[in-house]
C-alpha cells in the first residue's frame, strides 16, 4: 500500500507544477559573465515609465525581474557591477536608486534624490516572455 501513496504523492506534485495561472519568469536576465551583476530594470506602467531594482544575478545564474506577462514591446535594463560601476548602458536616461527601489515618473532624477542612469532599450517583438542574457565581455 505504500508504493502507491508514493505514487499518488509524485503525481500529485507534477501535476500542481503543470497547473496554468503559476508563477513563471515572463522576463529573466541570464548572467553569463563571470562577475555578480546587480540589475535594475524599467517599463511604461500606465503611460509612465517605472523603473525598480535591484536583482543580484551571479554568474552562471537567472533572476526573473517581472513575473507578470509583458505586455510592453519595450523594456529597459541596466546593470552594474557590485561595487556601483556599469557594465550594461545604454542611451535611455531613467531613474535609479543605490538602495532597493521602485520609481514611477522618469523626470528630473536628481531633483527627486535619485540618480540617473543609462537603460538599453529592449525590443521583445510583443512576446509576452523574454531572456535576456548578459555575456561576459571578451
Amino acid at each position: 500500500m505504500q508504493p502507491v501513496t508514493r505514487l499518488s504523492a509524485r503525481l500529485a506534485v507534477l501535476a500542481a507544477l503543470c497547473l496554468p495561472g503559476m508563477a513563471r519568469a515572463e522576463f529573466a536576465v541570464c548572467n553569463q559573465s563571470y562577475d555578480v551583476v546587480n540589475v535594475a530594470v524599467a517599463q511604461d506602467v500606465q503611460g509612465d515609465f517605472q523603473t525598480e531594482g535591484w536583482w543580484t544575478v551571479g554568474p552562471n545564474q537567472c533572476a526573473n525581474v517581472i513575473k507578470d506577462e509583458l505586455v510592453s514591446r519595450y523594456i529597459y535594463l541596466y546593470a552594474q557591477d557590485v561595487f556601483g560601476q556599469p557594465v550594461l548602458t545604454g542611451t535611455t536616461q531613467l531613474c535609479i536608486d543605490p538602495r532597493k527601489f521602485v520609481i514611477r515618473g522618469q523626470k528630473d532624477c536628481w531633483v527627486m534624490g535619485h540618480i540617473a542612469a543609462g537603460f538599453i532599450e529592449v525590443d521583445t517583438l510583443k512576446t509576452q516572455r523574454w531572456t535576456l542574457f548578459l555575456a561576459a565581455s571578451p
